[in-house]
């Protein structure tokens, strides 16, 4: 469902939170908040920590062969974030189709209580003996499957940018 109004600060903080870290110095841009470039990679150390426990550790690549590669982002940024405010990255998976995934990745303000940044990614499951898209795993595909029915049962909306969608 498209929509514009995302969860809030209290119904997002009781997920799971990775990549939990201050904003360092070495972020900020000249107008003295975190520069653009870092929230999608933020976002995408968080997303990458989420999968660990659906069996995709950060090492799949060299131990199994199989990897993960974003196809598609929207990026909503709805806060600033400032040097040294503390944030952290919440996951919403939303589905998942033979190959593909959809998430929601959402950036924390936690020093101010607040949702910084959204973004919406397509992910692919690759099959790095010949890089093209490959249907997951079965178990990561029941993981998968798990953890996209519990947050199918959180009790807000997942609010999508409508522009992305698996297929």
């Amino acid at each position: 469902m498209t929509s514009t109004a995302h969860p809030s600060f209290a119904q997002l903080v009781d997920l799971p939170a990775y990549a939990e870290q201050p904003v360092p110095v070495a972020f900020e841009d000249n107008n003295g908040h975190l520069n653009v470039r870092h929230y999608l990679g933020i976002g995408s150390e968080g997303l990458d920590e989420s999968l660990v426990d659906l069996g995709i550790p950060m090492d799949w690549p060299l131990r199994e062969g199989h990897a993960c590669f974003a196809a598609e982002h929207h990026v909503t940024y709805l806060h600033e974030l400032r040097t040294g405010d503390r944030m952290s990255v919440r996951v919403r998976l939303l589905g998942r189709s033979e190959r593909a995934a959809h998430a929601l990745v959402y950036i924390l303000d936690e020093t101010h209580e607040r949702v910084s940044a959204v973004f919406e990614e397509i992910f692919l499951h690759i099959d790095l003996s010949d890089r093209r898209t490959a249907p997951w795993p079965a178990d990561v595909a029941a993981n998968l499957d798990r953890r996209i029915a519990e947050h199918a049962a959180l009790p807000f909306e997942a609010a999508t940018s409508g522009s992305l969608a698996l297929r």
